[in-house]
């Protein structure tokens, strides 16, 4: 019985001869030629001005907060469910990240915590679209304007997701993506920054490029420290050829999801990814989360996953746990929901036999 993994990237021929081409012909004059057609590509789906790719998801939302100006003083509010990577970058700049609690149908940032938490410091809201769920935007998008805050989508886990029609990343000041190998497109590794506003695009392209703006004609001229974030030429091929079947990856996953969910959502004590008015999930990662009173532990799921062969992921830790922020917050849906939840495999390639087999399992522990 082979070992089912919870991800893995869909790579065809398409993908092998763009980057194949990107290694043979991809230099001197045509070193830029793939990423300028991938950031094309992809502003174009998501339907945003500005487009600029870089190495990681982490250094777009770098760059970003940097360009806002956010430093030492501010604070920046975000939910206490996330991944380091979405905190990194406020530590990084001297910023102080102040953990929110969680929605317990969405398991993203809840706007009721956010504008309980807002102080004469706050700069800026990062909402994160967790595992392809859709932050409340229009509830973030009121306590922004109220108070005068940028909002930050973190979308790195969001591609195909949308919010009454608008794709995840394009509704707040600024929106960044990942291309990790896990995520429903990659470019093994890289990330793309995304906004509407010139003057901040403006901004992050002369920080992608060590701080060289794009209209300076003394070459190597520096105006500021800038940051090298930049994604390669044949990573960036590898995102063309993934950025053309786009649709067909997010409806691979949409469909993934669709068979747990028909298959789980009638079993007593079980919550799968939600599914609200207005709101389109990309379902990067089919999560399941068991009520309390049924006594099944994160541990218990994982080892019992392991034991059959099968390479489910825990769900994210809250911040406030992680020993380098040691923060005592009242955040007690965060810490519940990942004491008792895990995401499910779902890689393109999955079969509905081996879903069979995921199934099995929780029914076994039920």
């Amino acid at each position: 019985m082979m070992k089912i993994a919870y991800t893995k990237p869909s790579i065809t021929s398409l993908e092998i001869s763009y980057v194949e081409d990107a290694i043979r012909n991809g230099w001197g004059a045509s070193c830029y030629d793939y990423i300028h057609k991938f950031e094309k590509s992809f502003k174009d789906h998501l339907g945003v001005d500005y487009a600029i790719a870089t190495s990681s998801c982490t250094g777009a939302l770098h760059m970003g907060l940097a360009a806002l100006g956010i430093g030492r003083g501010d604070e920046v509010i975000l939910a206490d469910t996330n991944w380091i990577a979405s905190v990194a970058p406020v530590v990084h700049l001297g910023a102080t990240p102040v953990f929110v609690d969680i929605l317990e149908d969405t398991w993203c940032i809840d706007p009721r915590q956010i504008e309980a938490a807002v102080t004469k410091d706050t700069k800026a809201i990062i909402a994160v679209h967790l595992y392809g769920n859709l932050c409340d935007m229009n509830q973030i998008l009121r306590i922004a304007d109220k108070y005068d805050l940028a909002v930050i989508e973190d979308s790195a886990e969001a591609i195909g997701s949308s919010y009454f029609g608008n794709s995840a990343g394009s509704i707040g000041d600024f929106g960044v993506f990942s291309f990790h190998g896990t995520k429903t497109m990659t470019t093994g590794e890289g990330g793309m920054f995304v906004t509407n506003d010139q003057a901040l695009f403006d901004k992050v392209l002369t920080f992608s490029n060590h701080g060289r703006s794009s209209i300076e004609s003394r070459q190597f001229w520096a105006e500021s420290i800038g940051y090298k974030y930049k994604i390669s030429n044949i990573q960036a091929a590898l995102g063309c050829a993934q950025a053309e079947r786009l649709e067909e990856l997010v409806q691979r996953k949409k469909q993934i999801f669709t068979y747990y969910y028909d298959n789980l959502h009638s079993l007593e004590g079980i919550t799968l990814n939600p599914k609200k008015y207005g709101c389109e999930s990309g379902y990067w990662m089919p999560n399941i989360v068991f009520d309390q009173k049924l006594g099944i532990s994160r541990e218990l799921l994982i080892r019992t996953f392991q034991q059959n062969d099968i390479d489910a992921r825990v769900f994210f830790w809250p911040l406030s746990a992680l020993d380098v922020f040691n923060s005592k917050n009242n955040t007690p849906n965060a810490y519940s929901i990942s004491a008792r939840a895990c995401n499910l495999p779902s890689y393109h390639d999955i079969t509905f036999s081996e879903q069979d087999r995921v199934v099995d399992v929780i029914r076994s522990l039920l």
